[in-house]
C-alpha cells in the first residue's frame, strides 16, 4: 500500500466550494513537477453511480473510456492533468454496499456479523488504494464528497482515518477545503465557521495538515495565525484560495501559495524540478486575450443548471483559446423555441450546438432549431440526441417523411429514422446498460470532419440507446446528408454531415468527454473554426 502517497482532499462549512477544482489542480502541480498522479473522487450516495440521475440534481454524467457512468468532477481531473481515468476513479456508497452484500451472499465472511466497521470501511479503504498497488502512480489523490459532518460522509471519514494509520503518516496526508465568509456588516472575515469544520474532523481522529481556505477577500497574517492557532496547523499550511476568474487559474494560484511545496514536504518527497507550467501559462494567455469573438446559442432542456452540460461549456473553452477566440455560450431552453420563435430566439447567434438529452421534453424545439440553421446557414453541431434531432428534422422537411420520428418518443411512428439498437431491446435494467464507453470509428474522405480529425480512424465515448436507422441511408444520402462516420463492426452511424453546408455536423458519440486543456477535441475546433468563418464572410 505504500508504494504509492496518499492525499484525501475534504470539504467542511458548505458544499460547491471546488474540492475537485482544488484536487485537479494540486494534481497538475505534481504533475508538472514529474511525478505520476492519479485522482479518484468518492461520493457518499447510495446510487450504484450517477447514471440513472436527474441532471438538475447531479449536473452532467462524465463518461470514461471503459464505459463508467461517473461523477462530472472525473472531467475535470481529466481536463487538468490531461490523463484518463476509468471505473476504479469513481466509487459511491451504494458500490461499496453493494459489494460487501455481494460477499456476504456469497458467504466470503464466513458467518461473521457484517458490520459497517470492519466490512464496510475495509472495503472503502480497498478502494482507496486499489490505484496505487497497480505501481502505476506515484501519488493518488482522493476526494471525499460532501461535507464533514454529513451523516452519509461518516464511514467515509472513518476510512480516511484508518487509512492514514495503515500507510504511516508519511505516506498519506489530509487536504481541508473549508470557507472563509467575508460579513460586510462587520467589515471582516470570519474563521468560526473553518474553526468548527476542523473540530468536526478532530472529533472523528483526523487532524488535518492543510487547510485551503476558499475567500472572496485575501486572508491577512492576523487571520491565517488565528487558522493556525485553533486548528492545529502551521502557519504555511494555510493556503489561501481567492475567487477566481476562470477554474483554469487555480493551479497558478495554488503554485502561488506554494501548496504544492508543502505537499511534498509533509510527504517526504523531493521537489525534483521547478513545475512545468509555461503550456498553462500559454493557454491562459490565449483565453483571456482573444482576438475574435462568437456567439454560440446551446439549446437544451437543462439549461437553467449549465453544470447538465459542463462538458460542453469546458471543450468550447478550449477550443476557443486554442484559436484565440472568446466563445460566448447562450444558453436557450428547447421549450420556449416555436416555429414563430425560432427567427426571434436564434437570429443573432453565430452558431448553435444542439445539445444531449433524455425523454420528449423540448424535443420539437430542438428540431425547429435545426430547421432554422439548416436553411439558413447557421454553423450547427448536434451531439448524441442533437445528432439524432438533426436526422428527424432532415427526415421530415427535405425528405418529405411525414411524422419521421425516433421510436424513443414515437414508438408508433411510420418512418423510425431513429431505432433501438438491437443489443438494448431486452434490456430491463436502465442503470450501466446502454452503450457506454470508447468505440471506433473509420472516418469517410473528403469531409469537414476528416479535415477536422486529420485521421480516417477515431475512437470516441458513446452514452446511448438508439441509433441511426441505415434502412433510410440511401435517402438521406441522395438528397445531401452523408454518414462520414461509422463503427467498423457493428456499422452503426456515428456522424452526419452535410457537405454542401457552411458547417452542419451532428455525431452520436460525446466529443466533449475527450476534450482537454492541453488537447482541444478536433471537432469544437473545427466547429469555431468555422464559425469565425462564416461569421467573416
Amino acid at each position: 500500500m505504500a508504494s504509492a502517497k496518499y492525499i484525501f482532499v475534504t470539504g467542511g462549512v458548505t458544499s460547491s466550494l471546488g474540492k475537485g477544482i482544488v484536487a485537479a489542480s494540486l494534481g497538475n502541480l505534481l504533475m508538472a513537477r514529474g511525478y505520476r498522479v492519479t485522482i479518484q473522487k468518492f461520493d457518499p450516495y447510495i446510487n450504484i453511480d450517477p447514471g440513472t440521475l436527474n441532471p438538475y440534481e447531479h449536473g452532467e454524467c462524465y463518461v470514461t473510456d471503459d464505459g463508467a457512468e461517473t461523477d462530472l468532477d472525473l472531467g475535470h481531473y481529466e481536463r487538468f492533468l490531461n490523463i484518463k481515468t476509468s471505473q476504479a476513479n469513481n466509487v459511491t456508497t451504494g458500490r461499496i454496499y453493494h459489494n460487501v452484500i455481494t460477499k456476504e451472499r456469497r458467504g466470503d465472511y464466513l458467518g461473521k456479523t457484517v458490520q459497517v466497521i470492519p466490512h464496510i470501511t475495509d472495503e472503502i479503504k480497498n478502494n482507496f488504494f486499489r490505484l496505487g498497488e497497480t505501481g502505476d502512480y506515484d501519488i493518488v489523490i482522493t476526494e471525499i464528497g460532501g461535507c464533514v459532518g454529513d451523516i452519509e460522509s461518516l464511514p467515509f471519514i472513518e476510512a480516511v482515518r484508518q487509512a492514514r494509520w495503515d500507510v504511516g503518516e508519511n505516506n498519506c496526508l489530509v487536504v481541508h477545503l473549508t470557507l472563509i465568509p467575508y460579513l460586510k456588516a462587520a467589515k471582516e472575515l470570519k474563521t468560526k465557521p473553518t474553526q468548527h469544520s476542523v473540530k468536526q474532523l478532530l472529533e472523528a481522529g483526523i487532524q488535518p495538515d492543510l487547510l485551503v481556505c476558499r475567500s472572496e477577500k485575501p486572508l491577512p497574517n492576523d487571520i491565517r495565525k488565528k487558522l493556525a492557532l485553533f486548528c492545529n496547523v502551521q502557519l504555511n499550511s494555510v493556503i489561501e484560495a481567492l475567487d477566481a476568474d476562470t477554474i483554469y487559474d487555480v493551479p497558478l494560484l495554488m503554485r502561488k501559495e506554494k501548496l504544492d511545496e508543502r505537499v511534498l514536504t509533509k510527504l517526504k518527497l523531493s521537489a525534483k524540478e521547478q513545475p512545468q507550467i509555461d503550456d498553462w501559462r500559454k493557454f491562459l494567455g490565449k483565453l483571456k486575450n482573444p482576438t475574435n469573438e462568437v456567439n454560440i446559442g446551446l439549446v437544451g432542456k437543462y439549461v437553467e443548471l449549465p453544470d447538465a452540460y459542463k462538458s460542453i461549456a469546458e471543450a468550447f473553452i478550449h477550443a476557443g483559446a486554442h484559436l484565440e477566440c472568446k466563445v460566448n455560450v447562450h444558453w436557450i431552453s428547447s421549450e420556449t423555441i416555436t416555429k414563430k420563435s425560432v427567427h426571434r430566439t436564434l437570429r443573432d447567434l453565430d452558431g448553435i450546438l444542439v445539445a444531449p438529452g433524455f425523454g420528449e421534453r423540448g424535443i420539437e424545439g430542438k428540431i425547429e432549431a435545426i430547421r432554422y440553421v439548416r436553411e439558413e446557414n447557421i454553423p450547427f453541431f448536434g451531439i448524441c440526441l442533437g445528432m439524432q434531432c438533426a436526422v428527424v428534422e432532415f427526415a421530415r422537411n427535405v425528405l418529405g417523411l411525414e411524422g419521421a420520428a425516433s421510436t424513443e418518443l414515437y414508438p408508433e411512428t411510420e418512418h423510425p429514422v431513429i431505432g433501438l439498437m438491437e443489443d438494448q431491446k431486452n434490456i430491463e435494467d436502465y442503470g450501466g446498460t446502454m452503450r457506454l464507453g470508447a468505440y471506433d470509428c473509420k472516418v469517410k474522405k473528403p469531409s469537414k470532419v476528416f479535415n477536422a480529425y486529420g485521421s480516417t480512424k477515431v475512437d470516441e465515448r458513446h452514452r446511448h440507446r438508439y441509433e441511426f436507422n441505415n434502412k433510410y441511408l440511401a435517402d438521406f444520402e441522395a438528397a445531401g446528408m452523408s454518414a462520414v462516420g461509422r463503427n467498423p463492426e457493428s456499422d452503426l452511424v456515428e456522424i452526419m454531415e452535410i457537405p454542401a453546408h457552411p458547417y452542419f455536423v451532428g455525431t452520436q458519440f460525446h466529443p466533449e468527454l475527450k476534450s482537454t486543456v492541453m488537447n482541444p477535441h478536433p471537432l469544437f475546433v473545427s466547429f469555431i473554426g468555422a464559425v469565425v468563418k462564416n461569421k467573416k464572410n
